[in-house]
């Protein structure tokens, strides 16, 4: 009997598999077909996962998370050999107890009846394998790609919080730098933007509920050529990266649907030669047309849910269709979008080394 079994792995020339439930003794990831050499910075990599974890401003769980790592194979000397490369991350503060009144009641939007009704057996805690704990194993190999991307093509990615439930931000993504998105609490490079959100957020967490958001993704310096036509096509690949982040329930690139109340003589991306480069005057297509990149910013949104657990009574089923009540305790985020920012940014950078390493690996001269 052919058994099916949960895909963990991601990309085919980098490829990453991640491993670890929320509430295990440790969440991990190993990435193989790196190429050697890149100079890798612990730092570089210490400092994604800390933006990524819980417990950092007013707005997020408190769950104590210190998110150290242990790199165990593949870089010696400060540098990769080219041999899978495996992250430890030792989970250090999950609180089992939180969720021990819930372990046969199926939680409003989680995913713990979808869980049993594939596997017939799940882990309660926490959430198991579902749980956005799990992302963390993918920004430390996210931190990795970066660090390929900077060296091989000096790729630059960033995101940030475009949006917070009913308010929206209006950003040039040509203005935007690290330094500016970091130094707002909700990761929204604009102060008076970033001053409603936070409004917004600790409304809702006073009133015992959660809000969702909108991150916008910004990658520059990505060379034309990259991606492939019909399956395979770049923005499919991105959709797929983002689409697997927990709560994440909408994307799209350049235009996106707003694309569809324009005329095509409008929407169009017109070329044009500067020196030696060719470029489009407008960026509708978000920097892929025909599923490769065509040298311009790649640009693109990804939507978040309202956090599924929220504080208020709410009417459920237990495992045996028996109608209850739940009132979750515990540590949760009212709104999931500001340290979902690194993650989106991982994801990209997932999708993008795959995409640069599947390249190079073309010969065309013959």
């Amino acid at each position: 009997m052919l058994t099916e079994i949960m895909s963990s792995i991601f990309g085919r020339f980098f490829c990453v598999s991640t491993f670890g439930e929320s509430h295990g003794q440790a969440m991990g990831c190993v990435i193989d077909g790196c190429p050697p050499g890149i100079n890798i910075s612990t730092e570089l990599i210490a400092k994604d996962l800390q933006r990524r974890r819980p417990g950092q401003s007013r707005l997020t769980s408190n769950r104590k998370e210190t998110d150290e790592f242990q790199i165990l194979s593949g870089v010696f000397e400060g540098k990769t050999l080219g041999t899978p490369i495996s992250i430890l991350i030792p989970n250090s503060d999950a609180r089992s107890k939180d969720y021990r009144p819930f372990k046969n009641v199926y939680r409003p939007s989680h995913a713990d009846f979808t869980y049993d009704a594939k596997y017939g057996h799940r882990d309660w805690r926490g959430g198991g394998r579902a749980s956005a704990r799990e992302t963390v194993a993918r920004v430390a190999a996210g931190a990795i790609a970066k660090q390929v991307l900077k060296q091989l093509h000096q790729i630059q990615i960033l995101a940030w919080v475009d949006s917070v439930g009913p308010f929206n931000a209006e950003i040039d993504p040509t203005t935007i730098t690290h330094e500016s998105i970091e130094s707002s609490m909700v990761r929204c490079p604009s102060p008076d933007d970033s001053q409603k959100f936070i409004e917004h957020i600790e409304l809702v967490r006073r009133k015992k509920d959660s809000t969702g958001g909108i991150i916008r993704g910004y990658c520059t310096g990505i060379p034309a050529g990259l991606g492939s036509p019909v399956f395979d096509k770049m923005e499919a690949e991105l959709a797929k990266a983002m689409l697997s982040i927990p709560a994440a329930k909408g994307f799209e690139i350049g235009s996106g649907f707003s694309g569809t109340r324009r005329l095509g003589s409008e929407h169009n991306d017109q070329f044009v030669k500067d020196g030696s480069v060719i470029k489009t005057l407008s960026n509708h297509s978000g920097g892929i047309q025909g599923g490769i990149s065509n040298g311009m910013p790649i640009d693109f949104r990804v939507a978040f849910k309202p956090v599924a657990t929220i504080f208020k009574s709410q009417t459920t089923v237990d495992s045996s269709g028996n109608e209850t009540n739940i009132a979750p305790k515990g540590r949760h985020d009212p709104c999931v979008v500001p340290r979902a920012v690194p993650i989106v940014e991982a994801g990209a950078a997932l999708v993008l080394c795959d995409q640069l390493l599947a390249q190079n690996a073309i010969d065309w001269s013959h």
